[in-house]
């Protein structure tokens, strides 16, 4: 084997890899984060959480990435570690699919369809189908349907390009001699645990077995013990994952690794007693692409079979594996903005909406909560409002930084609307609990200086309160419920709320010339007017930020100038509605 053999060798291992990272992360992408969203709801029994990690993981092609995903969920509290083990296995299984589809390179034959079912023959179909869809489709379901093809393609010339580069090793009496040290049952097992700990994936190592055995004779007696290491070394990548997570975390990743060492000791033991009794004649037999995947799809079904009853003995060996660190901090809500997610950008940016939408109701609270100290003011309640003032501005904090992360990822364009809308809300959402603030100390003076308004002045605080508090209701429904009607009937009562500002004004300054009410109670209720105008011009933001995301732009000035010059019958409507409603003389 020459040096230009060996460069070949190398060249074809990097488009295989390349090509195995391309089509998994476009099938996360296509996958929209559903399959991760309905994981992190789960499990009522192991076996419905064994069918959805084989679920899941058949269709993103990572058994890592479904594990890395669970430590996650346990670290930030979604999952608990028992869930989680019967996914694992699920997973295990799952992952299997890969070496079924890298099997097709080992179809033998010379009639015409067996030719059309070679990787030789359908592969540079698939990729430049897969470039067209890239190049032309408009949408983002259609670009990452090419780009699985296109990464299916590269991966395939990777293996025949990695096949073609040991063909000459085939009668080379060095190299095997060396496979067969690696019959040895130990040194097989250590070496596919080293190379998949290496390269981080038990399928992509798998298929590199695979594209040798197309070229070079590997027995079978070869062949088993690499693929059962190869399932070990797998477990490397939780096993980092988890180092910088709690203790719960930690016991997913030494669960994942107990499982797959107890299924090699089980499988190994059975299957060489077996045969040192009877013998097995195909273990000196050469073994294809096919038998690999074989070999690999009934090691998992094996194990987890004989594991998944003991799921929760299992459980009960990775709590005393990983002991409880007693000084370890409560998990908190902000546990959910895992570092893990990113790797799957739909699923942390619906973790992102979840938790600005959880801010957007505990401002409306603040709100509620301040607008009833100007009838009745209570210190239990106004320290409240600064409490949920002062979480608002940790989810500000939290969320917003979490988001710029996400910004940075490669994700769908629809993610990126999505990041752009809960950027633009988080904004106003802080600002409204600020104004929420405001009033509840507007209330404490106004209970201080024990002064009270006019009756007049009170009914007009009373409507204009209503007001607030309904468009900041609609602003929250629509932005939590993603209700498109909702928020189209913020923008016609935010106009309303400024007419009952300047009608309120002008009554105060009447009252004011008549002598019923002092410049005092004139600044104390400006101030209380400001804060009202400002919360409806908020939830006017947050409405039609979510408005124009739904129409996939991003112009609000232009929509607002737009909106009121249109005179549309619909808006309309509703500003003559909300005027009668809080109608003021």
């Amino acid at each position: 084997m020459d040096i230009f053999a060996i460069l070949s060798l190398i060249g074809g291992l990097a488009l295989f890899l390349f090509g195995m990272d391309l089509m998994g992360d476009s099938l996360k992408k296509l996958a929209g984060g559903k399959l991760e969203s309905i994981l992190a709801r789960l499990t009522s029994n192991r076996f419905k959480g064994f069918l959805l990690g084989l679920i899941v993981t058949a269709v993103i092609q990572s058994s890592s990435a479904t594990t890395v995903m669970l430590v996650g969920f346990v670290n930030s509290g979604i999952m608990k570690l028992g869930q989680t083990i019967s996914i694992i296995m699920g997973a295990n299984v799952g992952t299997t699919v890969t070496a079924w589809l890298l099997s097709t390179a080992d179809i033998k034959g010379t009639a015409t369809l067996i030719k059309l079912l070679k990787p030789e023959s359908f592969t540079p179909i698939l990729a430049s189908i897969g470039l067209i869809m890239t190049m032309t489709a408009k949408s983002d379901k259609k670009k990452n349907t090419g780009t699985i093809l296109l990464g299916f393609a590269i991966l395939m010339f990777g293996m025949d390009a990695m096949s073609d580069a040991v063909s000459g090793l085939r009668d080379n009496e060095t190299f095997t001699n060396m496979l067969t040290m690696f019959s040895n049952p130990i040194m097989g097992i250590l070496v596919g645990t080293i190379f998949t700990a290496i390269i981080q994936s038990s399928s992509a190592s798998v298929g590199v077995l695979q594209a040798l055995s197309l070229s070079c004779v590997i027995p079978y007696s070869t062949a088993v013990p690499v693929i059962l290491g190869q399932n070990i070394g797998t477990t490397i990548t939780p096993i980092i994952s988890s180092i910088s997570g709690n203790t719960e975390s930690k016991r997913v990743a030494v669960s994942c690794l107990y499982i797959k060492m107890l299924g090699v000791v089980i499988v190994v033991s059975a299957f060489y007693i077996l045969h040192n009794f009877l013998e097995f004649s195909f273990m000196t037999e050469q073994a294809g692409a096919a038998g690999i995947a074989v070999v690999h799809t009934l090691f998992n079904i094996i194990s987890t079979v004989i594991l998944i009853p003991f799921c929760g003995a299992i459980e009960k060996l990775a709590i005393k594996t990983i002991r409880s660190n007693k000084q370890e901090r409560e998990i908190d809500v902000f546990d959910t903005l895992d570092e893990r997610f990113l790797d799957v950008p739909s699923f942390a940016v619906e973790k992102c909406r979840e938790l600005v939408c959880d801010m957007a109701k505990i401002s409306g609270k603040a709100f509620n909560k301040a607008t009833a100290l100007l009838e009745t003011f209570n210190a239990e309640e106004f320290s409240e409002v600064e409490r949920l003032e002062t979480m608002i501005d940790k989810y500000e904090d939290k969320t917003s930084t979490y988001l710029i992360k996400i910004a940075a990822t490669q994700m769908s364009a629809k993610d990126s609307k999505v990041v752009t809308e809960l950027l633009h809300c988080i904004g106003d959402i802080e600002r409204i609990s600020d104004h929420a603030l405001n009033l509840a100390e507007t209330a404490k003076e106004v209970y201080d200086k024990k002064i009270s308004f006019s009756d007049q002045a009170k009914k007009d605080i009373a409507i204009i309160t209503a007001a607030a508090s309904e468009i900041l209701d609609l602003a929250i429904t629509a932005l939590t419920q993603d209700d498109l009607e909702m928020a189209k009937r913020v923008e016609p009562l935010e106009q309303v709320i400024d007419r009952l500002n300047r009608k309120i004004k002008s009554g105060h300054i009447e009252r004011l010339r008549q002598g019923d009410c002092t410049m005092e109670l004139g600044f104390i209720l400006s101030d209380l007017l400001t804060n009202y105008e400002r919360v409806s011009d908020h939830c006017s933001n947050i409405a039609v930020c979510f408005i124009e995301i739904a129409h996939d732009s991003f112009e609000t000035h232009e929509y607002l100038n737009q909106l009121k010059t249109s005179g549309e019958k619909e808006f309309s409507d509703l500003y003559e509605a909300y005027k009668q409603k809080y109608y003021i003389e």
